[in-house]
């Protein structure tokens, strides 16, 4: 206990440093764009993301599926680019990019070395506000993207059972619906609805710049009033409050699906930062989470894989960062001999001791002790370091929770993760996914 404990205050006497000595810096352009930049001068390379605050869970009923479309167009031509360009040109400079779509952003990034990010900042600026969305380009992206919903969902067994648990588990709440968006969606998908949609959204007012690396903040804000400085803002029309209601007694869907092993998923409505009724009940979910399954030597792994062997696999995840409540959601196989019950009566009896059962102290340290960890090692990624800050802020929280998220967790004491697994971990709170073979 007292070495776990030394170990712990000597990779925090590491970490604090660290922070302490990176200033970042935050503006706001005229046009109502957020700049955010962090100095590492370890490398002189840069990272630069640029995160408009839109994703699938902006989409309204019918619509699911246009940010992600939209996020492949993106790639497809402007008034001043033809097809293909921008990701030549990145390359063509030594750099990568990419982008991706959430439920509450969808954003755009690229690596390269610093010497070359004005470059980069003059092609995304141009992304921004004048994409030309051709009908050959989104016919032939729009297959791409049902390519992909076939290949994750409609022919994984898991990823099916996945989506049909959000699809029952969220009666109000847009997390409903896939990132990717319902075939159906996708089949009457037009492209002025992608246009209006692009419209809608893309926005210097509507969006977030992120920039870490070998880099000069005062450099950063003169690029970006260069750039997106002279970009009109839009008149952004806020999403009305999407409450989930009460959910009242256990909800359950069974998924039939050609398949190797029965599959079980379950989710517990829970709170995330910023919308919890007190602020250290995610962080004390997110100690739960590494708790159980942080590693080897974490108690779902240890118990119900080496010890009982019921589970052929088992995983915890949660994310304490998003827009609305989220899913704190077990996931697991049974091994040769048991079935999808002995699983879930395996994952509530040990849910049942951790309502019952204080954490051991040196369990609380193993997890701190993991957690600190991973946030040193993430500082060795500027994309990483980036993604952190464009998150936060997309979301609506502030990006100073980054710096501060260490101290929160290690404030939470065995009595609050005993009292969060006892609020949320209930079954009024849960849904129930399972994974039917049946024969191809």
């Amino acid at each position: 206990m007292t070495r776990l404990f030394s170990i712990t205050l000597l990779i925090s006497s590491l970490l604090n440093p660290l922070f302490a000595a990176t200033t970042i810096q935050e503006y706001h352009l005229d046009n109502g764009l957020q700049v955010i930049v962090k100095p590492d001068h370890r490398m002189p390379l840069v990272v630069a993301q640029i995160w408009y605050k839109v994703g699938s869970s902006y989409e309204e009923t019918g619509t699911t599926g246009l940010s992600h479309v939209l996020e492949h167009m993106l790639f497809k031509g402007t008034k001043n680019q033809g097809p293909g360009d921008y990701s030549r040109q990145i390359a063509a400079l030594g750099g990568r990019e990419n982008a991706f779509t959430g439920r509450d952003y969808t954003a755009y990034f690229a690596t390269l070395a610093a010497e070359h990010l004005e470059q980069m900042l003059a092609l995304e600026a141009d992304r921004m506000q004048h994409l030309v969305m051709q009908p050959a380009e989104f016919a032939k992206e729009l297959e791409v993207v049902k390519e992909e919903r076939r290949l994750r969902t409609d022919d994984s067994p898991t990823g099916r059972t996945y989506e049909q648990l959000q699809a029952v588990a969220w009666r109000a709440s847009p997390y409903r619906n896939p990132v990717i968006g319902w075939m159906q969606d996708l089949n009457q998908m037009t492209l002025p609805d992608l246009q209006t949609w692009y419209q809608r959204w893309y926005a210097p007012n509507n969006a977030v710049l992120v920039v870490v690396g070998d880099v000069r903040p005062a450099d950063i804000l003169a690029l970006a009033k260069q750039y997106f400085g002279p970009i009109p803002n839009r008149v952004i029309t806020p999403l009305k409050p999407q409450q989930e209601p009460q959910q009242h007694g256990l909800t359950q869907v069974a998924v039939k699906a050609p398949a190797q092993q029965p599959y079980l998923m379950m989710g517990y409505k829970v709170p995330v930062v910023g919308k919890a009724p007190t602020d250290w009940e995610p962080y004390a979910l997110a100690i739960l989470t590494s708790l159980l399954d942080g590693g080897e030597s974490a108690r779902l792994p240890s118990e119900l894989i080496r010890k009982q062997r019921i589970a052929a696999s088992i995983s915890v995840s949660y994310t304490p960062y998003s827009r609305l409540e989220n899913l704190f959601l077990f996931s697991g196989t049974p091994t040769d001999g048991h079935n999808l019950t002995d699983l879930r009566h395996a994952l509530s009896e040990q849910i049942r001791q951790l309502q019952t059962n204080l954490l051991t102290p040196a369990e609380l340290t193993r997890v701190i002790n993991q957690a600190v960890a991973a946030k040193t090692y993430e500082q060795d990624s500027l994309f990483y370091q980036a993604m952190q800050l464009g998150l936060l802020a997309t979301i609506g929280l502030d990006w100073q929770l980054s710096t501060t998220e260490i101290d929160q967790l290690r404030a939470i004491t065995p009595e609050q993760v005993r009292s969060v697994a006892q609020r949320y971990l209930i079954p009024d709170n849960l849904t129930i996914a399972t994974l039917e073979p049946t024969q191809p």
